[in-house]
């Protein structure tokens, strides 16, 4: 194709119309990849913080961060001498989301590795909102009681404001208030949305789930546990499988 084509003239022939490379090569290196996955929890994190965890130098992940940012993946804002990144948006990580589903999740070797991924697929943060067998369990169980059908329902209205979920900010907000999020680990929808948003916020402030100090995993409380059993029959309690993971099933 002559190099004078205008861009909007190659956007009209067929199969041009995205250029997926774009994002496949800014996200074609490992330490890119350790750098999105710790940034799914939402959270902004210094440069230093992401290299050390991807066992690469400073300058190296300069380099690295500098292509995420011009693909349009993580944003950068400074404090001080100080660089802070994080996900450009939800949509980002949905896609990052939909992308671990294809892949599935990397096999790991030894107690510690081991141990953080069954605590990831148990019950994360992706972005804002609870993902992981939690955020499906939830999601499936929210259905059920007919508290969201394609939408939010009146029941799901009233049932989420009993429990302190700002239902009125979720269903203002610029983005959608409900929407699903193809979970990684579960190959299953969970939440994801305003409404989304506002329940993760929500079990965090009650203090129902805590953020881990050292990944995107979330421990499920006594109080929380206690919830999931009572309001929806989700028993955290089943002991470890073979494989060290916490199951979630019915109480009943």
């Amino acid at each position: 194709m002559p190099s004078s084509v205008t861009a909007s003239a190659t956007a009209s022939v067929p199969g041009r119309d995205r250029d997926f490379s774009v994002v496949a090569q800014a996200l074609a290196a490992p330490a890119r990849s350790v750098f999105c996955n710790l940034l799914m929890d939402g959270t902004a994190r210094p440069a230093g913080e992401l290299a050390r965890a991807a066992g690469v130098g400073a300058s190296t992940a300069s380099e690295h961060l500098s292509v995420l940012v011009a693909a349009g993946l993580l944003e950068c804002t400074a404090s001080g001498r100080r660089r802070y990144y994080r996900l450009a948006g939800p949509e980002v990580a949905r896609a990052l989301e939909a992308l671990g589903a294809l892949t599935g999740p990397t096999p790991v070797r030894g107690y510690r590795p081991s141990r953080q991924a069954a605590r990831l697929a148990a019950a994360r943060f992706c972005y804002d909102h609870l993902a992981g067998r939690l955020g499906v369990a939830l999601s499936e169980a929210w259905h059920a009681s007919g508290w969201l059908r394609e939408g939010l329902t009146p029941a799901g209205a009233e049932g989420f404001a009993a429990l302190g979920v700002d239902v009125e900010a979720a269903r203002t907000a610029r983005r959608p208030t409900v929407r699903t999020c193809a979970d990684w680990t579960e190959r299953r929808p969970h939440l994801a949305g305003a409404l989304g948003a506002a329940v993760g916020a929500r079990f965090l402030a009650a203090g129902w789930v805590e953020r881990h100090r050292t990944d995107r995993g979330l421990t499920v409380t006594p109080a929380g546990r206690a919830l999931l059993a009572d309001r929806w029959g989700i028993d955290t309690a089943e002991p470890r499988t073979a494989e060290g993971t916490v199951g979630f099933r019915s109480a009943g």
